[in-house]
This record gives structure tokens, C-alpha cells and sequence, in this order.
């Protein structure tokens, strides 16, 4: 989607249905759009924001195949929820900021890793040049014995090419 600046963003978010129509373009630049049932290409949107397909008059999700129908929220949320991920707003935070539950927005946030992460898993690049490593230990009760060793923890582990994308 790239990085959008806040003022594009608010103009965006002045309604669900400019939100939808940018969400919708840019999903049919990156991936197309195609009927789920008969792979027809012709298609018009109803007002209830579903696509009806001109060839099997089936109506459908526009967001069938991406991580947006996963989550029952709202285009403009879609957009807001996005920008505090890039912004890297916590979940907690962004859930109240939004006024969606933290699950939901917890929810929203994983899709769109996972989503990152399928785009870099598409790519054959190999790191190279300056490389950083971190690791970090996750969960587990904070009583005694903290780092590495410690029982119940989840290791996460990040290797980073100097100007360029985490792995």
C-alpha cells in the first residue's frame, strides 16, 4: 500500500464508501479481480458494497481473497487500524484509539503481518552487507529467572540488513 501521509489519509476516512473505493483499487492494482465462482472479470458494486458479477449474477465479498474479509470492521477502520500498525501503536492502544476490542484489533494486526510476511516470502533476496541479529523473549511469568533459559518464554529472533527489510 505503501506510506500515506496523514492528510491523505483523513480525507480518505471522511467516508466508508471513499475508503472502500480506495481499498477496492488498490486491490485490484496489486492482485486483480475476479469472480470466486465462475472467474468472471465483469462486475458492478451494489450499494450494500458487495460485487455482483455480470456473468452469474452472484453477489461476493470484493475483499474475498485478501486478509480484509477475515475481520468484520469497516473500510475506514481497515485504513486507521493500517496506519497505526506502521506507526507501530500497540494493540492495546490502537483497540481503544478505534474503539475495537483488543481480540479484533490484535486480529487486524496479525493479518497484516501475516500479509507482510507472504510479500517477503515472494521474494529470493539474500541478505547482504551490514547485517544486524536480535533476539527477544516473550511471555512467561515475570517472577525469577528472566532471558535466556527461562521456561514458558517465546523466543523471537530478527536478522536486519542495514537499509534494508527485517527477516
Amino acid at each position: 500500500m505503501g506510506i500515506m501521509e496523514l492528510h491523505q489519509l483523513v480525507s480518505l476516512c471522511r467516508s466508508e464508501t471513499e475508503a472502500f473505493e480506495y481499498l477496492f483499487q488498490k486491490k485490484k492494482e496489486l492482485i486483480g479481480n475476479s469472480c470466486p465462482h465462475c472467474r468472471g472479470r465483469k462486475f458492478y458494486i451494489m450499494s450494500s458494497g458487495r460485487i455482483r458479477c455480470s456473468s452469474c449474477k452472484i453477489d461476493y465479498n470484493p475483499f474475498f481473497d485478501t486478509g480484509f474479509s477475515r475481520l468484520r470492521i469497516g473500510c475506514v477502520s481497515w485504513l486507521l487500524l493500517i496506519k497505526l500498525f506502521e506507526i507501530e501503536v500497540s494493540a492495546r492502544k490502537a483497540g481503544t484509539q478505534l474503539g475495537l476490542s483488543y481480540p479484533t484489533t490484535l486480529k487486524g494486526f496479525d493479518i497484516l503481518r501475516s500479509a507482510i510476511l507472504q510479500e517477503l516470502s515472494r521474494s529470493d533476496e539474500v541478505l547482504k552487507g551490514e547485517i544486524e541479529a536480535d533476539e527477544s523473549y516473550f511471555g512467561g511469568k515475570r517472577k525469577g529467572k528472566r532471558g535466556r533459559g527461562t521456561g514458558g518464554k517465546t523466543i523471537v529472533f530478527g536478522i536486519l540488513e542495514r537499509g534494508g527489510k527485517v527477516s
